[in-house]
């Protein structure tokens, strides 16, 4: 005898079981689209926003064996998270209008050099290979410094705002031009300092330089340092002089602090020329996690920047980054 089987509502292939797996899968990146919209990491979710972009390269995954099952419900949730996620990442990748800056260019580069371990002689042929004008370090320590200057980075770039320190705390900032109103500050979370400082490039207005490292989210119980440190990052000046933050923050562009201080009046350099989704720090420690990008370079938004790249410092989990900057003319 032949039967058939009648078929399920809608003609969805399997039953309950099959509803409920779709469903588990596309909860979690419903979740993290609102999330990502929202701003409202807090605690753990403050480390794992750093990994957005993965999510939304990932999120089709789920898309496409929701709507291949027929169960239009969960895909249509999955297929609006994953447009939101995408969304907001895809830009990265897209390079933007450039402001009709006409002034001088600037190739300014930041790196941290984790713990003072980093490479001198990498790290100077690099200033010197790519004709570095202002150089952002983080985590500079004394021993470090004196290599630096011993092998040609006095030379190339003998202006200087330094705060040297034995740990992650130090901090520095080179120039290829003269420097005035030099210091440096202390943030209050991870106690880390920023060193800063004005520099003359002829043809162009003053341009102050601020070497940025707040404290790093690696623990549910530092996160209140880490908002601590973020929101105490010195705003653009839109009306006012020129500005550049340039450093480790410690945060990617998925994190609302970031973007919360871009607002201001500032633009990524990697964003905007389309370079924004390069890994800038890890796998750690051989660790097999996904780098993710929390070195930036934030310039006024006057200013034209025209390339953006990042590159490796032998000795540091840390990619360098490098941007070209056209300032206005003075």
């Amino acid at each position: 005898m032949i039967t058939t089987e009648a078929p399920t509502r809608g003609g969805a292939r399997g039953g309950r079981w099959v509803t409920a797996a779709c469903w588990s899968a596309a909860a979690p990146v419903a979740a993290w689209a609102v999330l990502r919209l929202t701003g409202l990491e807090r605690g753990p979710l403050v480390l794992t926003t750093a990994f957005t972009p993965y999510v939304a390269a990932l999120a089709w995954v789920v898309v496409v064996p929701a709507f291949a099952l027929r169960r239009r419900a969960p895909a249509a949730v999955a297929t609006l998270a994953a447009l939101a996620l995408l969304g907001a990442v895809a830009p990265r990748a897209l390079p933007d209008d450039r402001p009709p800056a006409a002034g001088p260019t600037l190739r300014l580069l930041t790196a941290n050099l984790r713990l003072g371990s980093a490479d001198p002689a990498g790290l100077v042929e690099l200033v010197r290979a790519r004709r570095v004008d202002v150089l952002a370090v983080q985590e500079l320590t004394p021993r470090l410094a004196a290599d630096l200057d011993r092998l040609g980075l006095a030379t190339l770039l003998p202006h200087r705002s330094l705060s040297p320190e034995v740990g992650a705390t130090g901090s520095g900032l080179y120039a290829r031009h003269p420097l005035s109103d030099t210091g440096h500050r202390r943030n209050r979370g991870f106690f880390f300092t920023q060193a800063y400082g004005t520099v003359a490039v002829p043809g162009a207005p003053p341009l102050r330089v601020e070497s940025a490292h707040p404290a790093a989210p690696y623990a549910v119980d530092v996160v209140p340092d880490w908002w601590t440190d973020q929101r105490a990052q010195p705003p653009a000046t839109p009306t006012g002089g020129l500005s550049v933050l340039a450093g480790d923050f410690n945060a990617t562009l998925d994190h609302a602090a970031l973007r919360d201080l871009i607002a201001t009046g500032y633009t990524d350099a990697a964003d905007a020329t389309g370079t924004g989704l390069g890994g800038t720090w890890g796998p750690y420690d051989g660790d097999p996690i996904p780098p993710v990008t929390i070195d930036h370079v934030l310039v006024d938004r006057r200013i034209a920047v025209r390339a953006a790249g990042t590159w490796p410092v032998p000795g540091s989990d840390h990619r360098a980054l490098l941007a070209e900057l056209r300032l206005p003319a003075a």
